[in-house]
């Protein structure tokens, strides 16, 4: 369990030649219409260091300007994006990969990930595609979203370059402990996605008492929840104050028994990303 001592650059236990993950990412795929640079540039200027986009998401654009508004150097940014689905196959992958290079202005990527399976693409096709673009120089680390154990199984024994990280939707109200286990066997880092549950749980009786206790916010307690367990959490927000709050979860330290008392707010409904309504039309 991390300490309350560990600090908003400590970073997650895969050694790498370029730096590690931080352990709190700033994620920018906005719920409704656009994202401006302004949302990124609040973020690296409170503290963020881990920024995550994806191809879909329309926002490489504008946090690649951040980060040159920024005078962040490129080499202290982790940055992070995706491929989507449709872009499996091996040409339609490297176009992909270069058009989000040239879309964030970079000569590299930190970690480049597989954003959706796609059952029609066998990974045996995508994978390679995949280690590619890291043998390239194009991305330093690789990794998957949105991957069950057994096709996540499937991607580390099919990639000829090493898979560090697994990004998927975890929050209070889902249950990811399976999910979890296999992470931890392949000895990645866990990426959480909707680590807030699109604000559903900010009515949450048992989280505002916590919240009340330690004189934090909600959304502290949550992502503070998710930071113990060696998570790495990505909230999004265009608020800079919001933003700013986000990042303020290392000061504190949740009990073994807020701890439980949070993982028990799971619910078989607890999921918000569908991934057929994602891989047919939206995505996260």
């Amino acid at each position: 369990m991390i300490g309350s001592s560990m600090s908003a650059s400590a970073s997650l236990p895969f050694a790498t030649e370029s730096g590690a993950m931080p352990i709190m990412g700033f994620g920018t795929s906005p719920l409704t219409g656009g994202m401006t640079a302004d949302a990124v540039l609040a973020a690296l200027k409170t503290g963020y260091r881990h920024i995550d986009t994806g191809r879909k998401y329309g926002t490489e654009d504008s946090v690649g300007e951040a980060m040159r508004k920024s005078g962040v150097p490129r080499q202290d940014i982790f940055l992070v994006t995706k491929v989507s689905h449709e872009n499996l196959r091996p040409k339609d992958f490297a176009k992909s990969v270069d058009d989000s290079l040239a879309a964030l202005k970079v000569d590299y990527l930190d970690l480049l990930m597989i954003h959706w399976p796609n059952p029609a693409i066998p990974l045996s096709e995508c994978m390679p595609a995949l280690a590619k673009a890291k043998k390239d120089g194009k991305a330093r680390h690789i990794g998957v979203a949105n991957f069950n154990i057994a096709l996540l199984d499937q991607a580390v024994a099919l990639c000829p370059e090493p898979i560090v990280a697994l990004q998927a939707e975890y929050h209070p109200y889902l249950d990811q402990s399976k999910l979890m286990g296999a992470v931890k066997r392949h000895k990645l880092a866990f990426v959480a996605y909707c680590p807030l549950a699109r604000g559903r749980m900010f009515e949450d009786t048992v989280l505002a008492s916590i919240a009340k206790a330690h004189g934090r916010s909600i959304a502290q307690i949550a992502l503070r929840w998710l930071i113990q367990q060696n998570v790495v959490p990505i909230p999004f927000s265009q608020n800079p104050q919001r933003i700013a709050d986000n990042f303020n979860v290392f000061d504190f330290e949740l009990s073994d028994d807020e701890m439980a008392r949070i993982a028990a707010l799971k619910r078989p409904d607890g999921r918000i990303a569908n991934p057929v309504e994602r891989v047919t039309g939206g995505w996260d």
